[in-house]
């Protein structure tokens, strides 16, 4: 009776899981078939919005008060803009004039600020300035917004068009209203364009306890070349540990950061590779390396504003562990931007067709590259370090960093009070910009580090 009694508990049992199974599966099946009949009609969906657009142009072009602003190219050139802009920052729809600025962008010889500008929460945002250019002598920052040009406000203006617009012929002026978040205030630059001419690499030199220290300002075409001979100069003064300097350097070129990596990399190690929307990896690169820096203890500095080619370099010496990351987290801009020509050449999209990965599979875009040894320094502290170093190297004809803090007013206009004391976000911050703290926080961790690491090697 008592195995009667289990032998029909048991068959209950399975058959609520069953049901319950059978359930899930029906419930699971209609789901599908709901997701199925809705991709169905997003496929006849089309036909049905161009048919939408259509009205919608010719509801404008019937009815609108300017009808000058009412020509089809006008209208529709309007709604690519629109169209390109609402996806990312980085796609866009570029007219004739547009896309001859581009090319120009590529051959490296316009009149512009000499900034690196990006949207960081929809906010048009200073990258880094390029040293030895119009923005860099001004006194802009890595951080500062861009809330104004030439009276205009830049508020949902995309970036291709904030590019535009701060571009034009050298010995020409534009004017910019620059919110820098680190003090809360607003200020108004007039600044004079020129050709931007910048090295890749500089401040080569050895430190205490022979550690080698290279700073790069960005990835360009000749940017491997110069660093071999930098790198070949510290060789010969043998140097036993290294430091590569990143910070605020907002990228380039993606050939020079697979040239770059792979001086410090095994042959085939993987540097970086690109994943579609589809999910298959689109492209890898390797490192094949012709000349190799010898392996010693190395770091590499990163910050908030070390973009796009910078955090290849890091992220794929962070994930082979021949480097040892120090700062704070990188910008996050890692998305591959293909130029899709439109009309026989004359027109074009820039459309992000995918995503750059660490060797690890780390996605860059929008995450950044994580430090090992997280040192966080401040606006006002960063701001002293690059005046201190910049007066260093006044005497090797570098032109000077505007130093000042005249013209710097509140959001709602009043003159900055020089006896106040402003939110600096946080205590630290207001401590550095009271002490006019100088020292290179990261920098000196960075060599704490590699000095500990020699000392364990030497046992």
């Amino acid at each position: 009776m008592i195995r009667s009694s289990s032998r029909l508990k048991w068959w209950l049992a399975a058959g609520v899981l069953a049901a319950n199974l059978a359930a899930g599966v029906r419930l699971y099946s209609q789901e599908t078939e709901a997701a199925a009949a809705k991709a169905a009609a997003e496929e006849k969906s089309p036909y049905e919005m161009y048919a939408l657009f259509s009205t919608v142009v010719e509801q404008i072009r019937a009815q609108y008060v300017d009808a000058d602003k009412c020509g089809y190219q006008d209208l529709i050139y309007s709604a690519l803009h629109g169209m390109l802009q609402s996806l990312d920052p980085h796609s866009s729809f570029m007219d004739e004039e547009e896309f001859a600025s581009m090319k120009e962008d590529t051959s490296g010889k316009f009149g512009g600020l000499g900034i690196t500008i990006g949207m960081k929460n929809s906010i048009l945002t200073v990258i880094a300035p390029m040293e030895g250019t119009p923005a860099f002598r001004a006194g802009l920052l890595g951080g500062d917004k861009i809330i104004e040009i030439e009276d205009e406000s830049t508020d949902g203006l995309a970036l291709d068009e904030a590019v535009k617009k701060l571009r034009g012929d050298p010995g020409t002026k534009v004017k910019i209203k620059v919110f820098r978040p680190s003090t809360h205030l607003v200020k108004t630059f007039t600044i004079t364009r020129a050709v931007i001419n910048v090295p890749s690499v500089k401040d080569v030199r050895v430190l205490d306890g022979g550690i080698g220290y290279v700073r790069m300002l960005q990835f360009g075409e000749d940017t491997a070349a110069d660093l071999q001979e930098a790198l070949d100069d510290l060789e010969k003064q043998g140097v036993k540990a290294l430091v590569l300097d990143l910070r605020s350097n907002p990228g380039g070129l993606l050939a020079s950061a697979v040239e770059v990596a792979q001086k410090f990399l095994k042959r085939g190690d993987l540097i970086v590779f690109t994943r579609a929307r589809d999910g298959r990896i689109d492209r890898s690169y390797s490192a094949r390396p012709k000349k190799s820096f010898p392996k010693v203890p190395m770091a590499i500095l990163i910050n908030g504003y070390s973009a796009s080619a910078s955090e290849i370099v890091a992220g794929a010496l962070q994930d082979h562990h021949r480097a040892v990351l120090v700062g704070e987290k990188s910008f996050g801009k890692g998305s591959v931007q293909s130029i899709l020509p439109l009309n026989d050449g004359a027109l074009a999209i820039r459309l992000t067709t995918a995503k750059y990965y660490t060797p690890s599979e780390r996605v860059i875009h929008e995450n950044g590259i994580e430090p090992d040894i997280v040192v966080p320094m401040t606006a006002e502290n960063w701001r002293n370090v690059v005046i201190a170093r910049n007066k260093a190297e006044q005497s090797a004809g570098d032109e000077e960093f505007a130093a000042t803090d005249e013209g710097w007013e509140s959001e709602d206009g009043g003159e900055l009070d020089e006896d106040a004391s402003y939110d600096l976000e946080g205590d630290e911050a207001a401590d550095d910009a009271a002490k006019g703290n100088d020292t290179d926080l990261q920098l000196e961790r960075a060599c704490d580090m590699l000095r500990g690491m020699l000392a364990l090697q030497g046992r």
